[in-house]
């Protein structure tokens, strides 16, 4: 691909070039992630929503667009279907990858780590990340390199699972993601994304925020082979002080808990010329 070709001429290595005490945990993200891929392929949360909508719109215009983490390919294919002539995606899994390209007509996949863009400056229209970034080791790092392959001028679609500004609160949020799921690292509050973009050289634009409900079972055994585990991440969500219940609207019915709804973010920015 010619757009990889030239950033690996620019001395950029693309796959796993991280700091080394990260690259273990990328490498058995993205083994994981592989396992997963039928899964996420199949996922309403991934596969549908008005925010899946309101990303492709974003991008739509571009002439090249890039979606960052793109799992089964999801928001490229929505970017690709919004008139996009060529669309990118890449993410650390290569079966990811491998069904992106076979599930969405427009999308060409390239395996990359999110932190180390295998892309040259300024390579592209429109970025999008969506539903991804809580599982990247250096957000911040992250943030750099999209607008370094993004052109001035051009849009970042972003869409992650935050943390609530409190910090027990977010501490409560982090502690259940985690035991749920080993490959994720941490939900950030909205203000520390808006000060990483910021720091970057993007504007940000429209900024949203919306629950998701979320039925436990099938949210939990997603992720969760092991009953002991999965017992754990219940007793956490059923006994929860009054705040939290409230703020994650958690249902429990006869100390099992039914559903519990997760905090999300949609953000446009934009990166000054």
């Amino acid at each position: 691909m010619k757009l990889a070709r030239n950033a690996r001429a620019n001395g950029r290595t693309g796959r796993w070039a991280t700091v080394d005490g990260d690259a273990d945990r990328k490498r058995a993200a993205a083994r994981s992630f592989d396992d997963r891929a039928d899964a996420y392929l199949s996922s309403a949360v991934h596969r549908e929503g008005g925010d899946l909508e309101t990303i492709a719109a974003w991008c739509a215009g571009a002439r090249r667009a890039l979606d960052v983490a793109t799992g089964a390919g999801h928001t490229a294919g929505a970017i690709a279907g919004a008139g996009v002539p060529r669309v990118v995606a890449t993410d650390a899994s290569p079966r990811m990858v491998a069904t992106s390209e076979r599930e969405f007509a427009g999308v060409e996949g390239v395996v990359a780590d999110a932190e180390r863009l295998p892309f040259a400056d300024g390579s592209f229209d429109a970025v999008a990340c969506r539903i991804a970034a809580h599982h990247f080791p250096d957000p911040a790092g992250f943030v750099a390199e999209v607008a370094r392959v993004l052109r001035p001028g051009g849009t970042f679609a972003f869409e992650d699972n935050v943390a609530p500004a409190d910090d027990e609160l977010a501490a409560f949020l982090n502690r259940v993601e985690g035991l749920r799921d080993p490959t994720h690292v941490e939900s950030h509050p909205t203000s520390r994304w808006i000060e990483w973009l910021t720091g970057a050289g993007f504007s940000v634009g429209e900024t949203s925020h919306l629950k998701k409900p979320l039925v436990f079972d099938p949210w939990v055994d997603a992720q969760v082979a092991e009953p002991a585990r999965r017992d754990r991440v219940e007793r956490l969500l059923a006994d929860v002080p009054a705040a939290a219940r409230e703020l994650f609207e958690i249902e429990v019915e006869d100390g099992v808990v039914q559903s519990f709804s997760n905090l999300k973010m949609l953000l446009r920015a934009v990166r000054v010329e």
